[in-house]
């Protein structure tokens, strides 16, 4: 099997697995416990926070541990809006976040709260003239993933974080994609609250964190128990959190060498697909996106035909995220940035790993032109355009 779908979820590494496996069997304490046995478990899920801290530039009382992205997400604009409703319900988004920030928003939209959807230019970036326009005296929050998991545009995270800083609104990112894939500074980068799952940076499934700047006001999660500092009750997960935490270890110290090794494979695909394919075309900014994400459309075929064909080959990409209801078969993202039905329902995301090699890139383009002239055999409009340019 060759897997290009690293955005989706990732293989735990075996060494976060060799962490874990103890705290499922002879370390299985609860770390609420009143004994050494409790005391031990408590004191790897603060050694978890210090890492997780570290990562990031935060502290390790920053540190929140959650079931993974989406309870961050819904966790940061829930808690948020609560705590802060009698100051003022209003909040600013992007048109092309993840499903956990819009349905949140929508929930939070028939709780009375406005929320101002900013749309985004071509290249998948929000325009920081229109975030300011977007202000209002009674305006809270500001809410912005740092890289799309669709196509992998890098948001303006300075410059946001800036803005909300100067005008006294907390900053909440969601930064599952980017985690571990870009070099991030709350401090630097003015962020007040920031979303992140494990199992997209080869950690297990079921575990994240936010991280929630020292004197946010937040309203509790979960209600209960004294955990998380009384804002998320509930036993901890802590094989899921020593994982999250070997997962990050791991992550810091690779981090050079897997950025250098993906970056290589995206650009040797971006080159060779729009080399080799006649009428594609790249999504998102070409300078300005995530090192492990090719998002690329294709003309005269339709993308699902495309992704069973390569399954059957072994071949795992994806289409992106779930489609708009409002347009099925198009993704809100491509909407977003504008693209044309004719290619947007001819897209794919490949998003790459540390484990993928160059051979694979190499045998994947080859599989690719075959198979995607091979169903552009079955398009009018591809064939007469074809004898046009043959005469």
């Amino acid at each position: 099997m060759l897997y290009l779908d690293h955005a989706a979820t990732t293989a735990v590494h075996p060494e976060v697995l060799d962490e874990m496996r103890p705290y499922f069997g002879e370390m299985y304490a609860n770390p609420s416990g009143a004994y050494e046995f409790g005391a031990d478990a408590k004191a790897m899920i603060h050694c978890v926070r210090q890492t997780i801290a570290q990562s990031i530039h935060a502290e390790a009382e920053e540190i929140y541990f959650t079931s993974g992205g989406t309870e961050s997400d819904n966790w940061a604009l829930i808690g948020v809006a609560e705590a802060l409703r009698n100051k003022g319900k209003h909040i600013i988004t992007s048109c092309v976040e993840h499903h956990a920030i819009l349905k949140t928003c929508e929930y939070l939209e028939n709780r009375g709260f406005l929320v101002t959807y900013l749309p985004v230019e071509k290249s998948g970036e929000i325009s920081i003239q229109k975030l300011k326009q977007a202000i209002r005296p009674d305006t809270i929050l500001i809410s912005i993933m740092f890289a799309n998991n669709e196509i992998g545009t890098i948001m303006p995270m300075e410059q946001i974080g800036r803005l909300a800083e100067q005008n006294h609104i907390l900053f909440h990112t969601d930064a599952v994609q980017a985690y571990l894939h870009e070099t991030i500074d709350v401090k630097k980068l003015h962020i007040d609250l920031l979303s992140a799952s494990a199992h997209k940076f080869q950690g297990p499934k079921g575990v994240g964190f936010l991280y929630i700047r020292e004197g946010v006001a937040i309203a509790p999660f979960q209600h209960g128990g004294s955990q998380e500092k009384k804002k998320r009750a509930g036993t901890e997960n802590v094989p899921g959190i020593v994982g999250l935490g070997k997962a990050v270890s791991i992550g810091m110290r690779d981090f050079e060498k897997n950025r250098r090794h993906v970056s290589e494979m995206q650009k040797y695909l971006m080159s060779q697909i729009e080399r080799r394919i006649p009428f594609c075309k790249v999504n998102g900014s070409i300078t300005n996106r995530l090192e492990n994400n090719v998002n690329i459309s294709f003309r005269f075929l339709e993308a699902e035909s495309l992704i069973i064909l390569l399954d059957m080959e072994g071949i795992c990409v994806s289409a992106g995220s779930a489609c708009s209801s409002s347009n099925p078969g198009i993704s809100h993202v491509l909407q977003g940035i504008g693209l044309p039905e004719e290619l947007a329902r001819g897209t794919i995301r490949i998003s790459l790993g540390a484990e993928n090699t160059m051979e694979e890139m190499e045998f994947f383009v080859q599989r690719l032109v075959v198979l995607v002239e091979q169903l552009r055999e079955f398009s009018d409009e591809y064939q007469s355009l074809r004898d046009i340019q043959s005469t």
